[in-house]
């Protein structure tokens, strides 16, 4: 569907479900306006302090739309939760982080990516973070519409890189921080992908490639459950509580590496349980992994929410305390009802809005059932941890995204091996002289056996001679038709192409619009 399209199909949309969302958007901003009117008391221009605040909340509102899709999507997707259940779990999780563990402090100016004693006085620096701001929240906006998940840090970042640029020069920018971010489109989805994959090829070959899967996964699930809280753990510790108190990582690995043992020894003897009234197939090895799922969903929404509501009231931070001592500092106090713009405004916009993107990273990339699912979110505590101890930057939704890219291309890689194989057995059968009962008694055997079995046949075929069941051609095309079926390329492409502009199109966005407001201060 063309822009065009997209375009008419709103206005039709507009007088129902459509109106009422943006009339509750609309008056949670107004709302932010005047709640920070009767905050502001000490501040030097209560009227910029209310506008400030109305744009952080507009801010807050494009993130919950788009980001929070990233924590529970796969959740959705793969029907460990439903969509109401997730936005209830993400909404109150994201709240509980945002004003639980999101500081008191924050740094004014976003990752360091541009020098603040380069700003001429406090007026520049109350435009520059208004601009950023703003331009922020209508590029995320612009993405949720499209269906485009993208970094709300990366958003935030371009429009202080912009502003910034505009108020001080070129000079004024850290260009090897920039770099450093830019790395992270690459250096994110990739970890996410081998980290998400390698996990789904573990559960494969020790469960669900086996003959009797449920007494594989007797063994296997609890061991992936533990690892899974040792991560979260680790993850919340470094993450998710870093406003509340820091841990080196050495500490932080042994605390989550006790909390896992716990959660092993608790875990077993409920998946033996479960185990024992299941079917021996995948869907029954699905199911155990709801719970685990669910929890992670919890878990990476309260840390999102400690994390990224910095990316709303960092700025709104930042020009309350300008406004307040009249001067440029590098960090300044969270007052707490600037924090909680953010973190409620963070779970309306999820509400209003999470849907969309939710079924994007849920369902429109590729088929998710809770077993991958389980692996995306490993992935996406795993990489930041990682990334923790390296100094990466990474971004959690480059993280989850590609997390769901590497399994669904593992899915294309298995299945066209597997069909490989399959036809191969079948040509070589007919060549021995079998007839179609014995070729389809050997495939179905070929099938039911578990991964050593299937190691043994396809080492006796290949020590046999046989032509090539297929030619170069059908082979082309059934790699092409699997493409098409387990992950769709116009969703790559879609959302590639909105993590490399997101920089420089907030960018751009916000040196217009910082333009615009020193002309109009001018004129007032």
């Amino acid at each position: 569907m063309d822009l065009t399209s997209k375009l008419k199909n709103e206005k039709t949309q507009l007088g129902g479900g459509e109106l009422i969302r943006v009339l509750i958007a609309l008056g949670f901003v107004l709302l932010a306006g005047f709640y920070a009117v009767n905050q502001g008391a000490a501040v030097s221009n209560v009227s910029i302090l209310a506008i400030a605040a109305s744009i952080g909340a507009y801010m807050a509102l494009n993130i919950g739309a788009n980001d929070v899709a990233n924590n529970v999507g796969p959740a959705v997707g793969s029907k460990a939760l439903s969509m109401t259940g997730a936005i209830l779990i993400a909404a109150i999780f994201e709240a509980s982080g945002s004003l639980i563990a999101g500081g008191t402090v924050v740094g004014t100016i976003q990752k360091g990516i541009i020098n603040p004693s380069s700003i001429a006085d406090s007026a520049t620096f109350i435009w520059i973070m208004m601009a950023a701001l703003l331009a922020g929240a209508i590029w995320l906006n612009l993405a949720t519409y499209l269906g485009a998940p993208v970094s709300t840090t990366h958003s935030i970042v371009g429009g202080v890189l912009g502003s910034g640029i505009a108020a001080g020069g070129w000079g004024i920018a850290n260009w090897n921080q920039l770099g450093a971010i830019v790395a992270s489109w690459v250096i994110s989805p990739v970890m996410g992908g081998l980290i998400a994959a390698a996990f789904l090829m573990f559960i494969k070959r020790t469960v669900t490639y086996r003959s009797d899967m449920i007494l594989a996964a007797r063994k296997v699930v609890p061991l992936l459950v533990a690892i899974m809280v040792w991560a979260f753990s680790t993850y919340l510790i470094l993450k998710g509580f870093k406003h509340l108190f820091k841990l080196d990582m050495t500490t932080a690995l042994l605390i989550g590496f006790a909390v896992a043992m716990t959660g092993y020894f608790l875990v077993r003897p409920m998946v033996d349980r479960a185990a024992m009234k299941l079917k021996n197939d995948k869907d029954a090895v699905n199911s155990l992994f709801t719970i685990p799922l669910i929890a992670s969903a919890a878990l990476l929404s309260f840390a999102h929410g400690a994390n990224d509501v910095a990316n709303a009231i960092g700025p709104l931070a930042a020009i309350n305390d300008a406004l307040m001592t009249g001067a440029v500092a590098n960090s300044a106090p969270i007052p707490i009802w600037v924090m909680a713009i953010g973190g409620f405004g963070i779970s309306v916009g999820l509400a209003l809005y999470g849907p969309k993107l939710i079924k994007t990273v849920g369902s429109e990339i590729t088929e998710l059932d809770k077993t991958r699912a389980f692996c995306v979110a490993m992935a996406a505590a795993i990489t930041v941890i990682i990334a923790s101890q390296f100094g990466l930057p990474v971004s959690s939704t480059h993280i989850a995204v590609g997390g769901i890219f590497g399994v669904g291309f593992l899915r294309e890689y298995l299945k066209l091996s597997y069909e490989k194989k399959i036809a191969s057995i079948i040509k070589h059968s007919q060549r021995a002289g079998h007839d179609i009962e014995e070729t389809q008694a050997f495939v179905k055997r070929f099938t039911q056996a578990d991964v050593g079995e299937k190691r043994q046949i396809l080492k006796d075929l290949k020590n046999a001679s046989y032509i090539s069941p297929i030619s170069k051609g059908e082979r082309k095309g059934l790699k092409k038709a699997t493409k098409k079926e387990l992950v769709k390329r116009s969703a790559i492409l879609r959302i590639a192409a909105a993590w490399v502009i997101t920089v420089p199109a907030s960018a751009l966005l916000s040196a217009m619009i910082f333009y615009m407001l020193v002309g109009f201060s001018v004129m007032h």
